[in-house]
């Protein structure tokens, strides 16, 4: 078992693209006419570092066991299409208890202007 509390990886820039977007607000039952829907923090800030973490060998998560128990954002404000924003991971817990391995993703991202834009939280159980 991996234990990489405090470990940080590379920057990831992600392009606010529109079709994406649109995409996206449909399949939540939104209008793409609305904007950027808050949830797309799940496509910038997770889905762009998650992957970090799943494919470090040192962190030696077992994605058969993979469990995404808990997942909060919290925004400073919410992008725009066409923007360029770069988010950044790090786990900020590794903990295990009563045969359990808990994970806690944090990812910070932020404008081209360096300014913030939002805060990722993912909680990842991986059972024994």
């Amino acid at each position: 078992m991996g234990a990489v509390a405090g470990k940080a990886y590379p920057a990831v820039r992600f392009e606010v693209e529109a079709d994406r977007v649109a995409d996206f607000a449909r399949a939540i039952g939104s209008d793409p006419a609305d904007g950027v829907p808050p949830t797309f923090a799940a496509a910038y800030a997770l889905e762009a570092t998650a992957p970090q973490l799943f494919g470090d060998e040192n962190a030696a998560i077992d994605f058969g066991k993979l469990l995404h128990a808990e997942q909060e954002f919290e925004w400073l404000r919410h992008p725009k299409v066409g923007e360029i924003l770069t988010s950044r991971a790090r786990v900020a817990s590794d903990t295990s208890r009563r045969g359990m391995r808990f994970v806690s993703l944090e990812t910070d991202t932020e404008d081209a202007q360096e300014e913030p834009v939002a805060r990722s939280r993912a909680l990842f159980v991986i059972r024994s």
